[in-house]
């Protein structure tokens, strides 16, 4: 993998960019321009990201696009400062750390999980917990960034499509930053997360087909210059690029927690592959500065398989799949995922794994009482996945591997929580004791 360099685009100056508005917002001193991630297209900084990509990829293999930053990035962990927050690795960011909209994201623990990890066949397993952001997702990486570039370039309204924990993050940090903050989303939505989205003062708007929430999006970026933080238009591409970049601070940290040197394998439920693709550009900055000596392998634990289809088929533009069944997993049930994701696979020689509803809660049980994490139910799918790879012999018993768990399960309860057979009240501590004795429970362990 090391002769596969990360900037590895051809710099086509006479190609552009969609989006012929220009708007104010990115430091020019840091951004110089974005590239397409494909075909290496160029456009100013100041271009209008409008979810559509590359103009000239759209039609073939629609594309996301990158920053490229004016001044060569340094060692990220060399230069990363005393900050209890991401925003450590500001030198690394779209913009400075006194722009920062922050509630203290980041700096998440890498736990090592050896009960789970002998259960699963790879004893040497971490936990990359990112259920103890602000908001309880790694999504808050996102908006951190996102908010911070929306209200340095005056934005008064931030929006997102989601169906849970990219709305709540992006409602938390619009509260933060004083910025008004909408959220498109869909029925079946989790209740908890809908609840958690309208507490911090969010505008709601359940729409009953998923594409009329674009639809508002896009009628709102055009109107109103509303700071669109999600995707919009179909086939998706991903989220705001430079949100993308708070992913990268990930891969910082799972270097920085494990002494230098990089996992064997890095596991991700992935959707669109925003934190997949960011993940896998920290890792290539950390390598390309000589901070790490080889770069891990990735893993997309993904539910309908589109990334597994173009994997095998070697087509760049993703088919969206049929979906077969409902997943308990909904904040990754995508029929087609992105080039993005697919992207940061190929370069790493990873793969993508389906997973279906089958032993999804039963993991989660199991993680929750061998290693004390409650993860939500989209975060246990690489759980399901480095078991199937490992079953396989793609990963090894002596590999290190970390798992990303995205967000806690107190996110998913009303689909995880059944009813509990065992959920009695005791009238007097003599019944309670009188249970205990016919539970089965060694008493005196």
């Amino acid at each position: 993998m090391a002769s596969r360099p990360f900037r590895d685009l051809t710099h086509d100056t006479s190609a552009h960019i969609s989006g012929e508005q220009k708007q104010p917002g990115v430091d020019a001193n840091r951004v110089l321009e974005f590239v397409c991630i494909r075909c290496g297209a160029s456009a100013p900084a100041d271009v209008t990201i409008d979810s559509r990509g590359c103009a000239r990829c759209q039609g073939t293999a629609p594309a996301n696009l990158r920053p490229v930053y004016a001044v060569p990035q340094p060692d990220p962990l060399a230069g990363a400062k005393g900050s209890s927050s991401l925003w450590r690795f500001a030198h690394m960011l779209p913009c400075g750390a006194e722009e920062a909209v922050s509630l203290g994201e980041g700096l998440t623990p890498l736990l090592a999980a050896p009960r789970i990890g002998a259960f699963l066949g790879v004893p040497d397993l971490a936990i990359k917990d990112e259920g103890r952001n602000p908001t309880w997702s790694h999504k808050d990486r996102f908006s951190t960034i996102a908010v911070s570039v929306a209200r340095a370039r005056g934005a008064k309204i931030v929006a997102t499509a989601s169906s849970g924990n990219a709305g709540a993050s992006l409602a938390a940090y619009a509260a933060r930053a004083g910025l008004k903050c909408v959220v498109t989303t869909f029925a079946g939505s989790a209740g908890a997360m809908l609840a958690q989205i309208r507490k911090y003062g969010a505008t709601v708007l359940p729409l009953v087909s998923k594409m009329d929430r674009w639809s508002l999006l896009e009628q709102a970026a055009a109107r109103y210059d509303w700071f669109i933080a999600s995707p919009y238009h179909g086939p998706v591409v991903g989220s705001h690029p430079l949100g993308i970049e708070g992913y990268k601070t990930i891969a910082y940290e799972i270097v920085e927690q494990s002494d230098g040197t990089a996992p064997d394998w890095c596991v991700l439920p992935v959707c669109y592959g925003d934190a997949l693709s960011g993940v896998w550009a920290g890792f290539c900055e950390l390598f390309a500065q000589g901070s790490i000596t080889r770069l891990p392998r990735l893993v997309a634990a993904e539910v309908h398989g589109s990334l597994s289809d173009a994997l095998a088929s070697g087509a760049d533009a993703l088919s969206e799949r049929k979906m077969l069944f409902d997943s308990l997993a909904v904040s990754i049930g995508t029929p087609r995922s992105t080039f993005q994701a697919l992207k940061a696979l190929r370069e790493s020689g990873g793969h993508a794994v389906p997973v279906s509803n089958h032993g999804l809660i039963a993991m989660q049980e199991r993680l929750a009482r061998d290693e004390g994490i409650f993860a939500e139910l989209a975060s246990v799918t690489p759980l399901i996945a480095i078991a199937t790879l490992k079953d396989q012999g793609v990963i090894a018993a002596t590999d290190r591997v970390v798992a990303v768990v995205t967000a806690s399960g107190l996110k998913d309860l009303d689909r995880s929580a059944g009813s509990n057979e065992h959920d009695r009240i005791f009238r007097t501590t003599d019944d309670a004791w009188r249970w205990l004795d016919d539970s089965g429970l060694d008493l005196a362990s």
